[in-house]
C-alpha cells in the first residue's frame, strides 16, 4: 500500500441506486465513543434516537481515526491528504486555496452532476468567501472554531456576515432543509454541527431529555456533563428533522455520521482520562464513533473493525457519488465495506498532532499502536488486549516488540514521505 501524494488508483464502479445517491455528511463537534449510543465506552450516555436508527439500519465503524482537534480533521476529509502535507496541524492555521477540495473533485469526477454545500462550521480559515473560493457553491454557517453563544451568533452566508439568534444547532438545520428543498438534482451536503462543542449550555427544553437544569456559569461549570448531553440531544432531535425533510428519505439518501475529534476533558468519560481525550493521540482523543446509513448499504446492524482514518472519506465520499478513483493522496476508499464485509482492508493508520508546530505521530496496525512524541519519548501498546493503552511495552520491551516497533516506523516513514 502506497500512500505517496500523487498516487492515484482508479477502479470501475456501479451505483446500485436507480440514479445517484444523495449524500448526507454529518460532523458533530467534539464527540467521543463516550458519549455515543452504542459503543461501549462511557456509562451516561445521551438519548439519541436519529443515530441510533442509523446504526441500527447501516454500519458502526469502532477504528475510525481523526486528528485530536477540529481543523486538522476538517482539512484532511476535505482534501485527503494529511495535515503533514497541508500544513493544517493544528486550529487556527488556514487551508491553501489552491488545494483541490471534496466539493470539486465530486464534481469533476461526476461531469457536474452534484450540487455541493457545506453548512456549519468551516475553521480552516477566516476570509468570509474562502469556502466558495476553494469550490464550495454554497456555504452558509459559522466561519470560525465556534460560538460564544449559541443563541447570538455570527452566521456567513456565500460571504456575507449577519448575526443571528436562532438556537445554532436549530439555524444550521433549518439552513439545510430549505438548501435540500431547492435541489433538482442529486447533490452532496456537508452539515458541520458546532455542538456539542462549548461554550456548555442547557439546549431548549423541547429539545432534550437532561431535565430542567440551573443555567447559571458556577452550576454549569460544577457538573457540565449533563448539558454537554443536552446539546449531543438536541443535535440529533435536529437532525432527524433534517432527515425527514429528504424526499423518499433514505431510499436514496446515504448518511454518515462521525465525531471530528475526542470528548472534551471536562465531560470526558471512562476507560477515557483527563488528559488522554481531545487534544492527545491516545485513543481518547483521536477513535471517534462514526456510522454510515441508507442506500446502498446492504450490511446493517453491523459493526466493523477495519482500520480507517480520516483522510480515507475523501475518496470514499466521491466513489459513493460515481467517481472511479478509490486511492488519491492520502486516501484509501472504503466504500467497498458497505456491501462486502471481506472486501480489502488497511493494514495500517496514521495520525499525528503538532503542538507550536512541534509533531507527534501515532501509527497502528490491526494489534499494535506506536507513538512517537515530539519530545523524543515513544511508547508501544497492544490494543487487542490493551484497548485503552494502559501498559506501555516498551517500559521493558521484548525483542518481538522491537521488531513490532521497527515495522511501524518504517510504514509511519512511507507515509510521511
Amino acid at each position: 500500500m502506497v500512500f505517496a501524494c500523487d498516487k492515484q488508483e482508479i477502479v470501475n464502479t456501479e451505483i446500485t441506486t436507480e440514479t445517484p445517491p444523495n449524500i448526507l455528511f454529518v460532523i458533530a463537534d467534539d464527540l467521543g465513543k463516550d458519549a455515543t449510543p452504542g459503543f461501549q465506552e462511557g456509562q451516561e450516555k445521551p438519548f439519541m434516537p436519529t443515530f441510533q436508527n442509523l446504526a441500527a439500519s447501516g454500519i458502526s465503524f469502532d477504528n475510525l481515526w481523526v486528528y485530536p482537534v477540529c481543523s486538522p480533521t476538517r482539512a484532511s476529509i476535505l482534501t485527503g491528504k494529511l495535515g503533514y502535507h497541508t500544513g493544517v496541524l493544528e486550529v487556527e492555521q488556514d487551508i491553501s486555496l489552491s488545494e483541490e477540495t471534496l466539493h470539486d473533485f465530486i464534481k469533476t469526477q461526476t461531469n457536474e452532476s452534484y450540487d455541493t454545500a457545506l453548512i456549519g462550521k468551516w475553521h480552516l480559515s477566516n476570509t468570509a468567501t474562502d469556502p466558495n473560493t476553494m469550490g464550495i457553491a454554497y456555504f452558509s454557517g459559522i466561519l470560525g472554531g465556534g460560538v460564544s453563544s449559541y443563541s447570538n451568533w455570527n452566521k456567513v452566508t456565500n460571504g456575507v456576515r449577519s448575526t443571528n439568534t436562532t438556537y445554532t444547532t436549530t439555524e444550521l438545520s433549518n439552513t439545510a432543509i430549505e438548501w435540500i428543498g431547492n435541489r433538482n438534482k442529486p447533490w452532496f451536503l456537508w452539515l458541520a454541527y458546532n455542538a456539542p462543542h462549548t461554550p456548555f449550555h442547557l439546549a431548549p427544553s423541547d429539545l432534550h431529555q437532561q431535565g430542567n437544569l440551573p443555567t447559571d456559569e458556577t452550576s454549569i461549570e460544577s457538573n457540565p456533563l449533563p448539558y454537554y448531553l443536552s446539546a449531543l440531544e438536541a443535535l440529533d432531535h435536529e437532525l432527524g428533522r433534517v432527515i425527514e425533510s429528504i424526499p423518499d428519505g433514505l431510499e436514496n439518501t446515504i448518511v454518515i455520521f462521525l465525531g471530528d475529534n475526542g470528548t472534551p476533558g471536562q465531560v470526558v468519560q471512562s476507560p477515557f482520562r483527563t488528559r488522554r481525550s481531545k487534544g492527545s493521540i491516545f485513543q481518547g482523543g483521536i477513535n471517534t464513533p462514526m456510522v454510515i446509513s441508507g442506500a446502498g448499504i446492504t450490511r446493517k446492524g453491523v459493526r466493523e473493525a477495519a482500520l480507517i482514518q480520516s483522510t480515507d472519506l475523501f475518496t470514499t465520499i466521491a466513489q459513493m457519488a460515481g467517481a472511479t478513483v478509490i486511492e488519491q493522496h492520502n486516501s484509501k476508499s472504503f466504500y467497498s465495506l458497505l456491501t462486502d464485509a471481506n472486501a480489502t482492508k488497511r493494514g495500517y493508520a496514521y495520525m499525528e498532532s503538532s503542538k507550536n508546530g512541534e509533531v507527534s505521530y501515532t501509527v497502528r496496525n490491526e494489534q499494535y499502536k506506536l507513538i512517537m512524541n515530539a519530545n523524543g519519548t515513544e511508547s508501544l501498546y497492544d490494543l487487542t488486549n490493551d484497548p485503552y493503552e494502559t501498559t506501555d511495552l516498551l517500559l521493558n520491551p521484548s525483542a518481538a516488540d522491537e521488531e513490532v516497533k521497527a515495522l511501524l516506523l518504517q510504514e509511519a516513514a512511507r507515509i510521511r514521505k
